[in-house]
């Protein structure tokens, strides 16, 4: 189970630094290129602080809760049954712990998060896989929380 998320995670903190690799080299100078104009555009974005720019230059902060976070993941990751009902669960911690580690290695090695996804159509703020991949595990571990019974041990009544 360990090797299977080291590798998974792995792959996707590669697929985000890769990413992130070439939006600095292409995108730093000319700052945007409209993929569709007023829609999509690619945009190079030094993002310091953290979701929606909240929490703007609290480097040190976000550097030391995404090492916790991501500690405790691993914890929970290896503490979960290894039974086929907590694959998504599996699937979900692997998500988040890669889009926090493609994020904290930036944090670490500049100083900033670089984005660089934006779709202007809905003014959304600029993000990068890493923000994707955080997004997509927490809104199905929510999922999955709120949703999956919980099957109850009823004692029984004389």
């Amino acid at each position: 189970m360990l090797v299977t998320f080291v590798f998974a995670v792995l792959f996707l903190v590669v697929l985000d630094q890769f990413t992130k690799y070439k939006a600095l080299i292409h995108l730093k100078d000319i700052n945007t290129f409209p993929i569709i104009q007023n829609v999509f555009h690619f945009t190079f974005v030094e993002n310091r602080g953290a979701a929606f720019g909240i929490l703007q230059n609290q480097r040190t902060f976000f550097i030391i809760i995404t090492t916790i976070v991501l500690i405790g993941i691993l914890y929970y990751y290896l503490k979960l049954p290894k039974h086929k009902p907590y694959n998504w669960v599996r699937k979900c911690l692997i998500l988040i712990s890669a889009g926090a580690l493609g994020n904290l290695i930036d944090r670490i090695r500049l100083g900033y998060v670089i984005d660089f996804f934006d779709f202007r159509l809905i003014n959304f703020p600029v993000f990068n896989v890493a923000d994707v991949c955080v997004v997509i595990g927490t809104i199905f571990l929510s999922i999955i929380i709120f949703f999956t019974p919980i099957d109850d041990e009823k004692e029984e009544v004389d």
